[in-house]
């Protein structure tokens, strides 16, 4: 192609500039082209290298451009069938799901957990302007593993197979590991009210089916009795089962015995691909039992709402027992009570929440705190003369002056995401952190260390 037609086109690629932009591109071009001249009448030999590089970079620049065309073509597609599926919204047989909020960035999925490259991408709090979950206040089970070994299996489970304990090069901590058909379970009864929280990470992984991501599930059942390890598919008197298929789709079932529970039997799945669980990635689990009423979120999403799902009187939960596959678990969080924020802030003058989560030695709030500064928020904004001070907490794990200044950030992040997200003015909040300083249980176990990982808004 001739520098003319080059020409012809960089001034075709400018006409939607001004005339006085177009005389200055047209004289630096002449002005380069006399450069050129004069050298290659200078020397012969210069002259053909000359123009053999100028070929080159025309011919170079002229593909660039081509390639530039065609991937604003092709992003111009994926932008139009990427409008159209979410116009086509939830469009799933038997799905019961709803969509809460924007789904979460995922990060670089992949089949080979030493192929990825460190955690997913993070997701900005405004991600889950629909997350309503709400943690409960008061912890009554917590684990984290941290009190076990690597290698030994967790003294608060119990199996009829095998599990242990294993740090992962992609996420920090102590994580459950188990490959296995059989079960793993709490080892003790839990003492669950009516409402009540239960949240926990979980891996997917391979394992039993090869290289491919295997499946789990978690059942939330009433034991038979204490020592009971329950076998079978249905175990105990009844209960909710939440599973992801080895092929990711999370589905779910409900047992309940008795001739009038019987007829409440409830079974499903969500459809939606965006919901379906990829190996090697993290997700956390929210399930939020309020009498009768199941909700279970994943990530950002609830994904399965049941407003019967435990009649009355049919079955009363006690115990909670993950199976089937293969997975990693960790951070299982079970708590009764939820905060009534509004008399604890205004009335009593102090708010202690757990609803507010960072990841392990950051100060980064995490999405999953939306539903819990969604309700602070609100209480400030119906109560705009009230001001407080942002206290952050930590456990006794790791340097005095380390823990000081993590406490110190983790309230500064609450205060900035209530001013950026919510619009809350940033003179009525104060922020300050205690490090392990002001303990509300003793450090001895992992229930006690969460009770003390917390973050105080004091009224001023």
């Amino acid at each position: 192609m001739s520098l003319y037609v080059y020409f012809e086109l960089i001034i075709f690629n400018r006409t939607n500039l001004n005339p006085t932009i177009i005389m200055k591109s047209l004289f630096r071009i002449f002005v380069v082209l006399a450069l050129v001249s004069l050298t290659i009448n200078a020397e012969g030999q210069i002259k053909v290298d000359l123009k053999k590089k100028l070929e080159q970079q025309v011919n170079r620049r002229l593909n660039q451009k081509a390639d530039q065309a065609i991937s604003k073509t092709l992003d111009a597609v994926e932008d139009s069938i990427a409008d159209d599926m979410k116009k086509d919204g939830n469009t799933g047989g038997n799905a019961t799901g709803q969509n809460s909020g924007n789904a979460q960035s995922q990060g670089k999925a992949g089949q080979n957990a030493g192929a990825q490259q460190g955690d997913q991408q993070e997701t900005v709090l405004q991600s889950y302007s629909k997350y309503d979950f709400i943690p409960g206040e008061k912890v009554i089970f917590y684990d984290d593993f941290s009190q076990d070994a690597v290698g030994d299996f967790p003294a608060l489970w119990n199996t009829n197979g095998s599990a242990e304990v294993v740090t992962t090069n992609l996420f920090p901590g102590h994580w459950m590991k188990y490959v296995m058909n059989d079960c793993v379970w709490t080892d003790g009864l839990l003492k669950l009210p009516e409402n009540y929280t239960i949240e926990y990470d979980v891996i997917p992984i391979g394992g039993l089916e090869g290289d491919g991501m295997s499946g789990w599930i978690m059942k939330l059942m009433q034991a038979k009795n204490a020592k009971a390890w329950d076998g079978g598919t249905q175990p105990g008197n009844g209960g909710f089962q939440f599973r992801v298929e080895y092929f990711g789709r999370p589905s779910y079932f409900t047992w309940l015995y008795g001739q009038e529970c019987s007829a409440s039997n409830l079974s499903g799945y969500v459809q939606e691909e965006k919901y379906k669980e990829k190996i090697n990635q993290k997700y956390h689990i929210a399930i939020w039992v309020q009498k009768t009423r199941v909700r279970v979120y994943q990530n950002e999403n609830k994904i399965i709402d049941l407003p019967r799902a435990l009649p009355t009187g049919c079955v009363k939960p006690d115990r909670i027992r993950f199976e089937y596959g293969a997975a990693m678990i960790s951070n299982v969080r079970v708590a009764v009570g939820a905060p009534d924020m509004r008399s604890k802030l205004i009335t009593e003058g102090k708010l202690i929440t757990y609803g507010i989560y960072f990841d392990v030695n950051k100060d980064v709030v995490k999405p999953e705190s939306y539903g819990t500064l969604k309700e602070i928020a609100t209480v400030l904004q119906e109560n705009p003369d009230v001001k407080v001070k942002i206290v952050g907490h930590t456990d006794s794990d790791g340097a005095d002056a380390s823990n000081l200044d993590l406490s110190k950030r983790r309230g500064a992040s609450v205060k900035n995401e209530l001013v950026k997200s919510f619009g809350i003015e940033a003179s009525r909040l104060e922020s300050d952190g205690m490090g392990e300083s002001q303990p509300v249980a003793p450090n001895d176990t992992p229930a006690n260390k969460a009770l003390n990982r917390r973050v105080e808004f004091i009224k001023l």
